[in-house]
């Protein structure tokens, strides 16, 4: 073997093993709202290589990353820019601080109800914008039996501000709704008692594995303990998410 040749193949081999045995990077901090004196809870920080968690009710974190990973925040729908893990400055104190004012933020009173209950009682207190249909060409009957345009459904067609409120409105709750129906089915206490994960584990595995919510209304309790089982022995070889088997469809196979 010619040397030339000999030193290609020793430079592959090393890229190889590098490529191979990359380095992880324990990032950890904590996130804050816009004072940068409150802590966020519930924030979720998600990467690119499908890893993730949430933070605690103290706004802390801790994720294990590659270096040429990146990772971002979520809060209530809202996504932070992506950050390069080898571009942070200090890896164990990556504080953050998402455009939030918790100030602004209405008082929630805690019940003792079922999500049954909390269900009927949100459509109950919402229920002027569940019902609500966008509004078009409406045809209306007088006394006599004459049949006409309705005037009514006509003008409303041109509150444009208004319907476009009402429909990102109504939007909102929906997804609300479905999102609690998904924590509902697919629930801690399930996920603790099937798997035996806690603290950050358990909210890397709940961000990693959350299905959709078309799958948790088309799946049975077995399906979806199946379906829990079969992605914690994933997560314990170190295996990423199988798209193959992700529950984007309404029946898991």
């Amino acid at each position: 073997m010619r040397k030339g040749t000999i030193i290609w193949v020793l430079c592959l081999l090393l890229s190889g093993s590098q490529v191979l045995g990359q380095a992880k990077v324990r990032v950890s901090g904590r996130v804050f709202d816009m004072s940068k004196v409150t802590p966020l809870g519930y924030v979720s920080i998600l990467s690119n290589s499908g890893a993730g968690t949430l933070t605690d009710t103290l706004g802390r974190y801790a994720i294990l990353l590659a270096e040429t990973d990146s990772l971002w925040f979520s809060y209530l729908g809202k996504p932070t820019p992506k950050y390069a893990v080898k571009n942070i400055p200090n890896v164990f104190a990556f504080e953050i601080a998402l455009h939030v004012n918790v100030t602004e933020l209405k008082q929630v009173m805690v019940k003792p109800r079922d999500y049954i209950q909390d269900s009927i009682q949100n459509r109950l207190d919402y229920a002027k914008v569940f019902n609500w249909n966008k509004p078009g060409i409406g045809i209306s009957t007088s006394p006599g039996g004459g049949v006409g345009l309705d005037i009514g459904q006509l003008v409303d067609m041109f509150k444009f501000r208004r319907n476009k409120r009402m429909q990102g409105f109504q939007d909102r709750l929906l997804r609300e709704e479905e999102e609690k129906y998904i924590d509902h089915r697919f629930s801690r206490p399930l996920v603790v008692r099937l798997t035996g994960l806690r603290g950050v584990e358990l909210d890397s595995f709940i961000v990693r594995y959350r299905p959709n919510v078309y799958f948790v209304q088309f799946t049975t309790d077995y399906e979806l303990q199946a379906y829990i089982k079969d992605c914690y022995r994933e997560y314990k070889q170190g295996l990423p998410p199988n798209p193959a088997r992700r529950p984007e469809d309404p029946i898991y196979p």
